[in-house]
């Protein structure tokens, strides 16, 4: 029985996973727009809304912004987007309270038919 276990396996090793998602998440940020498969993006999708709004909770109380910085370093790639994610991407969201992630569903792929998506942050 699978009850209470969470997160998506994806078919590969904790390891392997963690780095797949770490970087899934880093280009997200970097380019703000992403084709990968569905199973993936809705793997990553909650992540990423997270370390947004762990970026917008540093925004608001300067206690908190060195803390929140080294998580979000901890859980990006590159510490140069981390930096983006609090100079650019929180304050863009400031207003929002949440949904900040978006899913277009592109079709299948030729070779195995995965069913490929963009996941892109919403202006």
């Amino acid at each position: 029985m699978r009850h209470r276990v969470a997160g998506r396996r994806l078919g590969r090793s904790s390891g392997h996973r963690r780095a797949l998602r770490r970087n899934l998440i880093t280009e997200l940020f970097r380019h703000e727009r992403i084709k990968t498969t569905e199973a993936k993006a809705k793997a990553i999708r909650s992540d990423a809304e997270k370390l947004i709004t762990l970026a917008k909770r540093g925004l608001q109380d300067d206690s908190y912004t060195l803390h929140a910085r080294r998580q979000a370093v901890a859980a990006l790639n590159d510490p140069a987007i981390a930096k983006k994610l609090f100079d650019e991407l929180a304050p863009r969201y400031e207003e929002r309270e949440g949904g900040y992630t978006r899913l277009y569903k592109l079709g299948r792929r030729q070779g195995d038919g995965a069913l490929l998506v963009v996941l892109e942050l919403v202006e």
